[in-house]
């Protein structure tokens, strides 16, 4: 087993911050109908000091699902709790090109951290949505908490009302 399958196991059996906590700003319900997938989850952001970017405080969720779509959301939690919304989602834009690229973004570890280990799941199109559900999920309750999604620099990014779903 090589290193990637073993951290995809790792964090589907031991998942990042899973659990549902309070407080928070949103929380939002997302399934894959395909595969039936669903995760809910909470975001809870902190307020921008002193003129700085609003910060992803925390993260909590509640998650079913295969080994591809836990892990994904584990290392979401990891990735993405204490970082500026900005700076997730840039990551959610960096994870979404290597999931969607078919095997050709082999993605970069200085901006995904651990989602480097889902770069083979582009192979197979049919698991693309059980990777990306939890990052679509992120993205919609940081906009239901009041975020500024205007922070992502390629607007074809973020995901579409469908993906959110």
């Amino acid at each position: 087993m090589d290193l990637y399958q073993e951290l995809i196991l790792d964090h589907s059996k031991h998942p990042q911050h899973a659990g549902l906590r309070e407080p928070y700003d949103a929380q939002v319900h997302h399934v894959n109908p395909t595969c039936g997938d669903e995760v809910t989850l909470r975001v809870h952001l902190a307020d921008a000091a002193n003129g700085g970017a609003a910060t992803v405080a925390d993260i909590s969720y509640d998650a079913l699902g295969c080994s591809i779509s836990m892990a994904s959301t584990s290392i979401l939690a990891q990735e993405c709790l204490g970082h500026s919304v900005a700076e997730v989602l840039q990551t959610y834009a960096a994870m979404k090109a290597m999931l969607t690229s078919r095997g050709q973004d082999a993605g970069d570890e200085e901006v995904i951290g651990d989602g480097v280990a889902l770069a083979g799941v582009a192979k197979y199109p049919a698991r693309v949505k059980c990777a990306l559900l939890s990052w679509s999920a992120l993205v919609d309750a940081m906009a239901r908490a009041g975020a500024d999604l205007a922070a992502m620099t390629d607007e074809d990014s973020l995901p579409t009302l469908e993906e959110t779903r």
